[in-house]
């Protein structure tokens, strides 16, 4: 029995092995450091790899929970401030992905040789809010410089001022919340009691008396809060205008650097109680700004976690307009949910036997969103919100719900799930095909169809797949950049934001109009024409063709 095919395979497979984890391991050894500062905490943040190579780290992209991954891995608390700064010269640097959500850090990082901006960045040091739900709440943990290891403080040897100085500290707002036990029970040992003024500048500044132990459940918890911390201004009410958040005590201009989209706006209507974002668009700037990181907004509940602190860059700004009185929740996009409508500031959910598709229609228009699709009962939900005392009466051609006529109908309940859920179309198509899951994707934004373009040249088979999974045509296949004729209008989508939410209409950019002849293309597995050498599967773990001929050429020697 020849037994060389077997030998192949089996030499094939184990140095395939080694090759993987010589890879896997690369990464192990990758290091933090920051430099320049006036301590180990503060500073240029540095990456080294396995060559012993240190090199700066691109400030594009960062934010403040983001920072704050690299302070824990450093063992040096919160971050405090994430800074862009500008550098005036080149040189090879690491750049993190802007969709960066892999569980190591390190794995978000590619070299480049071209370096604008260092990243710097400040650390708390001494003081940290752990398990909590942002960088500004959670169970109060102090380390003195004489030891490494974090201590729990008890609940009752931290009072108000306290409190304040470790906001203060933390770069948060004023203490809104001190109480025990909130986020897990302590498991580092138990310091001294702080006798703080509320004017130090940090917490290890304060008096302090010797170390006691907690009983059960009452290490110190702590949410620093900043309740207006986010507004919309100089726009015809309070749900529209030019956004401008409150962060260190100053309220700036958001700026517009990074791309907005509308499901990332909607995080700003919704904190302000404002419905649904509806449209945005860039402003002149009028003095200075701070930034957010968008796609950081789809995954945290804390504004202040998405702030970065730039260092003069004055560009244009971010202006909102929100829905104010009407909304559609707990659905899968911002066109579709259980309808709410909003009067005498409160929410109100709406009976489906009292909405028509004239109402449908206005509704629909008001939101930005397409035609009504789906006009069904218990679709979303039943909801909390009370019913809404009135009756809907549109023609069809008004600009908002709130315009349409209305009849009375206090004490109205709705009957057990006919809370009315709606669908408004968001079009989404690939065309230039036979086969409706292959082609050129476009997307109907604002009433328009366009191409969709790729500037970042970050489409790939996630992003694409999650289009395939929209037109319920399987997964991705291939993804590639095309090029027409001719200029022609399109649309650039965020692709961060494509693969974290279903809703493909919301991804579409705030920037504006642009005209590009380059388009994407996309071949789902569901298509007709899905080409025979398409990647299948498991072929990452096929031998290359040089391995095979150099194991073939060892046989025979």
């Amino acid at each position: 029995m020849d037994h060389a095919p077997y030998v192949l395979v089996f030499l094939c497979i184990s140095i395939q092995g080694l090759l993987s984890e010589n890879n896997s391991t690369s990464t192990e050894s990758v290091h933090f450091r920051l430099v320049g500062g006036a301590s180990r905490c503060h500073g240029d943040l540095e990456m080294k790899q396995q060559d012993g190579n240190w090199k700066p780290v691109e400030g594009l992209y960062w934010y403040r929970k983001l920072g704050n991954r690299v302070c824990a891995e450093l063992n040096c608390g919160s971050a405090v401030s994430v800074r862009d700064r500008n550098t005036g010269s080149e040189r090879d640097n690491w750049w993190i992905r802007p969709d960066c959500d892999e569980s190591e850090l390190r794995d978000c990082f590619t070299s480049s040789s071209s370096l604008f901006s260092f990243l710097e960045l400040s650390c708390s040091d001494s003081v940290r809010l752990v398990h909590g739900s942002s960088v500004c709440s959670g169970r109060l943990e102090v380390h003195s410089p004489q030891s490494r290891s974090w201590s729990s403080v008890c609940e009752g040897h931290l009072d108000l001022p306290g409190a304040q100085v470790v906001c203060r500290e933390l770069g948060c707002g004023a203490p809104g919340l001190l109480q025990g036990v909130l986020s897990g029970a302590a498991e580092a040992p138990v310091v001294q009691t702080f006798q703080c003024e509320g004017h130090e500048s940090a917490l290890l500044d304060c008096g302090s008396s010797g170390a006691q132990t907690c009983s059960s459940g009452t290490a110190v918890d702590l949410t620093c809060t900043d309740p207006d911390d986010v507004r919309l201004v100089g726009g015809a009410s309070r749900c529209n205008g030019t956004v401008q958040i409150k962060h260190h005590g100053e309220w700036r201009d958001v700026d517009y650097y990074d791309p907005w989209t509308l499901k990332e706006a909607d995080v700003i209507c919704r904190r302000l109680d404002c419905g649904s974002a509806v449209s945005g668009r860039r402003s002149d700037p009028l003095g200075p700004q701070w930034h957010i990181s968008p796609t950081c907004l789809l995954s945290t509940s804390a504004l202040m976690d998405c702030v970065r602190t730039d260092s003069g860059y004055t560009g244009s700004t971010l202006s909102l307009t929100c829905s104010d009185s009407v909304r559609l929740v707990h659905g899968s996009s911002l066109c579709s949910g259980r309808l709410e409508v909003r009067s005498n500031q409160s929410w109100s959910s709406v009976c489906e036997e009292d909405l028509d598709l004239n109402d449908a229609q206005v509704v629909c228009r008001e939101l930005g969103c397409g035609a009504p699709g789906l006009l069904k009962g218990a679709l979303y939900g039943e909801g909390e919100a009370p019913v809404w005392t009135s009756e809907l009466q549109c023609e069809g051609h008004e600009s908002a719900v709130l315009d349409c006529r209305r009849s009375s109908s206090a004490g109205k309940t709705c009957s057990p799930g006919t809370a009315a859920g709606l669908t408004c179309s968001g079009g989404v198509r690939l065309v230039g095909q036979p086969s409706r899951c292959a082609g050129t994707l476009e997307i109907q934004h604002q009433g328009q169809w366009r191409p969709v373009i790729d500037p970042r040249r970050d489409w790939d088979l996630k992003s694409g797949s999650a289009v395939c999974q929209y037109l319920d045509c399987g997964s991705a296949v291939s993804v590639n950049n095309t090029q027409d004729s001719a200029h022609r209008p399109v649309w650039s989508v965020s692709v961060p934001c494509v693969k974290l939410t279903s809703g493909l209409r919301d991804c579409v950019e705030l920037s504006g109009s642009y005209m590009s002849s380059s388009g994407v293309d996309v071949v789902c597995s569901d298509s007709s024409d899905r080409q025979s050498g398409a990647h299948r599967p498991g072929s990452a773990h096929m031998c290359s063709l040089p391995l095979l001929l150099l194991l073939l050429l060892l046989l025979l020697l």
